[in-house]
């Protein structure tokens, strides 16, 4: 076992079980920008996502991940003496590069206390870093990425060309049943990008769309519940939708599942779980873990007269991680919107096919 792998384990047992002291996710809360894009230490668990699909003007796609997670440690309440080995979270961090023409995924990880400044949140216009990643705020709602590892890096600019869409009902996404059991949750969904993307020795100049998610909570799966699906896309019509599903240990849908549509204009229309159905149509074993993921799937909104697939961009975008791999990769997506065709891009994030998710499975 890597020392990575049993600093996460141990983290992680941690966060299924002591919440108590920690503040729960409550209906009613007032989001407030930019004061929300910072952090939110009263719960136990935050995390930041950002996911995109960029185009160079060669012609060349790539599709990007790059998170920030906090997960609390020592309550906030708890008096603890000054020491930098005292810290009272973890920071650890996401980052991985889609080359669509040549199909290969290049991902890496990170972890850290913080405890001489390595890594932290908020610090004059920094949000989240950790080493070398790094996302900073530029405006209310843009921010600059940077990561890199060895000869794989993103240099990216992303401006908002909406305002923040709060998801679920009453300001939070519940998750499963029970109070608190559930997250504040927004996003960013239609992020303008430029930047670059390095690959080997080339460097591309690249532009395109990002999406941004921000969920904080304290919380976690329930007993019954094993992983999800979920889906971020952006279509060329201007629309954008969020849709999950959390499937359950016998293999059903929960009743938590549900989702957000983003008209052209902006307005937004909440799905819940019997508004829609996710279906299955082509499957990809993992040489790795052996994880069987479905990369295609079937996608039906009645209500909205919207129907489509969305497909893997290419199948191996795993990511191998500690202490639990998951499937976080490019999607393209084409169907029909009423009478019109629709096509978009968009990202496709896939737990609990390779084993339990840590940290947040209820015991």
């Amino acid at each position: 076992m890597t020392i990575l792998r049993a600093l996460l384990l141990v983290i992680l047992a941690g966060a299924a079980t002591a919440f108590a002291e920690w503040r729960v996710s409550l209906p009613g809360w007032n989001y407030e920008f930019p004061r929300d894009h910072g952090t939110h230490t009263d719960f136990k668990t935050e995390w930041w996502y950002f996911t995109g699909n960029l185009e160079s003007q060669d012609g060349e796609d790539f599709g990007y991940q790059l998170t920030f997670f906090r997960q609390g440690i020592i309550e906030p309440n708890r008096e603890i003496p000054s020491s930098n080995f005292l810290q009272r979270d973890m920071k650890f961090a996401h980052f991985a590069v889609s080359d669509i023409n040549s199909k290969k995924f290049h991902h890496f990880q990170k972890l850290a206390r913080g405890a001489f400044g390595e890594a932290g949140f908020e610090e004059g216009d920094r949000l989240a870093w950790i080493d070398q990643w790094s996302c900073q705020r530029i405006g209310p709602h843009d921010f600059r990425l940077l990561a890199s590892d060895g000869d794989v890096s993103v240099d990216l600019t992303l401006r908002s060309q909406r305002d923040p869409v709060i998801h679920g009902k009453n300001g939070v996404s519940q998750k499963s049943e029970g109070e608190g059991r559930a997250s504040h949750y927004y996003s960013l969904t239609r992020m303008a990008t430029t930047g670059t993307v390095q690959i080997g020795k080339k460097i591309h100049s690249v532009s395109g769309l990002t999406w941004f998610d921000h969920e904080w909570a304290t919380n976690q799966l329930a007993a019954n519940q094993s992983g999800w699906d979920w889906f971020s896309l952006q279509f060329e019509n201007g629309a954008e939708l969020m849709i999950f599903q959390i499937r359950a240990k016998d293999g059903t849908r929960d009743s938590f599942s549900s989702g957000t549509w983003i008209a052209p204009d902006g307005s937004t229309q909440k799905i819940h779980f019997a508004d829609f159905s996710l279906e299955p149509s082509e499957w990809w074993t993992s040489p790795k873990t052996k994880g069987r993921y479905p990369i295609a799937w079937k996608i039906s909104i009645p209500t909205l007269e919207l129907s489509f697939t969305a497909r893997a961009r290419f199948s191996d975008q795993e990511l191998d991680a500690e202490p639990f791999s998951y499937w976080e990769g490019a999607v393209a997506a084409e169907g029909q919107l009423a009478n019109s065709q629709i096509q978009g891009k968009g990202y496709l994030e896939m737990t609990g096919y390779t084993g339990g998710i840590v940290g947040m499975q209820a015991k």
